[in-house]
């Protein structure tokens, strides 16, 4: 059984694709970047997910909403895509524990919505051409105006979107812990803080643009710089954050947004791919253990590979083993690495979940080899 609705809804592509479905979630307009996501489960941590700020998302997967929603499992406080297109919507739920049905879910999130629609050709073709902004419509059927409001979309590039989706004061994710870390919010997804925690670090969440000095009043052991939309070549003041935090010589890990803020803060250029990658089964090869793993990943910007190469001080240690893009780099005169993918991936997979240790592991040594010189 799917959802079913007879209010007709259209697909509106900029370069005038176009595709008819029906209604879902709530009516009106959708405007944004449109993207694909091939994970066969964990929509709902898809749809909360603050790097997905400013895009419409196809989910590959044909059934959508089959296992309900559960709030406690939900990235963010509520959903952050700026329109969902899918194949089919369940009105079903098979989780017992589940808080409430998608189409629940959907309208209190007043998320405009399209089902019915062959996503796979849509996939196709954002894959043959490249991501491009488009337009959902529930209301309207006028394609004139439909063109001259999605003409009005700001395209990604060059877009700073942190802003939108940070947190606005500091707040304690976890209060105990004989570690303390720093998490910069360009738009992170609760799981990084949750696996902080279950390391045993104290974990207070700064604002995406709070100055160093200020996160240093607080005496972190480390800094984590988090996921988020955008471009990170938008985003100077926070590069230079990241500068600063470099020279202070604290160990620092960063994840997708934040791994592009890192090489951006040691002179290396990012730039926009041609569809990205988002899913739950990229596979990476990690070159300082010499082994696979497969991961999660969303991510529309990625740090240009000559540059990396031709950086001294920096080494590249993941590489993705489809299109053999960057994934990982170290900083070598400094305790600070990033990876491109998500080691806190939910529902997974969890084959890079151990970044955490290591990353805890490096404070650690750091704290050792600094009260070694006192």
């Amino acid at each position: 059984m799917k959802y079913t609705s007879k209010l007709p809804a259209l697909l509106l592509l900029e370069d005038g694709t176009i595709f008819h479905g029906k209604s879902a979630g709530v009516r009106g307009m959708a405007t944004g970047e449109l993207c694909f996501n091939t994970g066969m489960t964990g929509y709902q941590e898809i749809f909360t997910d603050p790097s997905y700020t400013g895009q419409l998302m196809v989910m590959a997967s044909v059934h959508i909403g089959n296992y309900g929603i559960k709030l406690d499992e939900s990235e963010s406080t509520g959903i952050r895509i700026a329109g969902m297109i899918c194949r089919n919507l369940s009105p079903m739920m098979s989780r017992k524990d589940a808080d409430m049905s998608i189409q629940d879910f959907l309208t209190q999130n007043n998320l405009v919505t399209i089902t019915d629609v062959d996503t796979r050709a849509i996939v196709r073709h954002i894959r043959n051409k490249g991501a491009m902004n488009a337009i959902i419509s529930t209301d309207s059927q006028d394609l004139d105006f439909l063109k001259k409001e999605l003409a009005k979309v700001p395209s990604m590039e060059g877009l700073e979107l942190s802003s939108r989706v940070s947190s606005l004061t500091a707040w304690d994710f976890n209060d105990s812990g004989d570690i303390r870390v720093a998490l910069l919010d360009e738009g992170f997804k609760l799981n990084i803080a949750r696996h902080l925690a279950l390391q045993g670090c104290r974990v207070r969440i700064f604002p995406y643009n709070t100055s160093f000095s200020e996160m240093q009043q607080w005496q972190p052991d480390g800094y984590m710089l988090s996921n988020g939309p955008g471009d990170p070549s938008a985003m100077p003041e926070v590069v230079n954050t990241v500068k600063q935090i470099l020279d202070s010589g604290t160990p620092l890990f960063g994840i997708c947004l934040g791994h592009q803020l890192l090489a951006e803060a040691c002179g290396m250029r990012t730039y926009k791919m041609h569809h990205g990658h988002r899913g739950i089964n990229h596979p990476v090869k990690n070159f300082l253990r010499g082994t696979s793993e497969i991961t999660s990943q969303n991510h529309g910007f990625a740090v240009k590979q000559e540059d990396v190469e031709n950086a001294a001080d920096l080494e590249i240690t993941h590489k993705n083993l489809n299109d053999h893009t960057i994934e990982g780099i170290r900083v070598k005169s400094k305790p600070a690495f990033s990876v491109q993918y998500h080691p806190e991936a939910a529902p997974g997979p969890h084959d890079a979940a151990y970044l955490f240790d290591e990353f805890v592991a490096m404070i650690r040594q750091y704290a050792g080899r600094k009260a070694a010189t006192v």
